[in-house]
């Protein structure tokens, strides 16, 4: 009992000390290049079909060789995933050249996980936006993680997202 006493007592003096800490103002702002990366990321379609919407979006990313992790189509989201080869030639070139030098083995980048999300929210009218994004966490040959980072490339949005408008035209139009 004194136990539980003493908790209650205690537990608002934590509370205090911790809603005293502040978060610096810079980690809540957004970088200038947000918005542009956000603009390649999202597409409004013609339709409020969020379901079959998400279905073609899925169907895409399989043809990408993702396997699709998740889904929640009532929330409006699917997470997908493929393992790829991270092995770059200058990597194991330059850890070749240490080694030869003396300075011991380096580890180098080996394998990684590309995670795409998609998600989809009402807009104005009879649209429907989707966003993708997506990511990679690479492992080296210690197995530990090297880098992760946001895919940023335009080119791998716009391929999606004109594969995606084909497959949504191909179901509106049932051909």
């Amino acid at each position: 009992m004194k136990k539980r006493l003493s908790i209650l007592f205690i537990a608002p003096f934590f509370l205090i000390v911790a809603c005293t800490q502040t978060i610096p103002k810079e980690a809540l702002q957004l970088k200038p290049e947000s918005l542009e990366l956000r603009q390649l990321q999202t597409r409004s379609f013609e339709t409020k079909d969020e379901k079959q919407l998400l279905i073609a979006g899925a169907g895409i990313l399989q043809d990408l060789g993702y396997n699709i992790d998740e889904s929640e189509t009532k929330l409006g989201v699917i997470v997908g995933s493929k393992d790829r080869d991270a092995v770059e030639a200058a990597q194991v070139a330059g850890a070749i050249l240490i080694a030869a030098l003396g300075g011991g083995s380096v580890p180098i980048d080996k394998s990684q996980k590309i995670r795409a999300s998609l998600i989809t929210f009402p807009s104005e009218g009879k649209t429907t936006n989707m966003r993708i994004t997506i990511q990679r966490i690479v492992w080296n040959t210690n197995g530990q993680i090297s880098k992760t980072q946001s895919i940023e490339d335009p080119e791998i949005y716009l391929n999606f997202f004109a594969k995606l408008s084909k497959a949504v035209f191909l179901d509106a139009n049932e051909i």
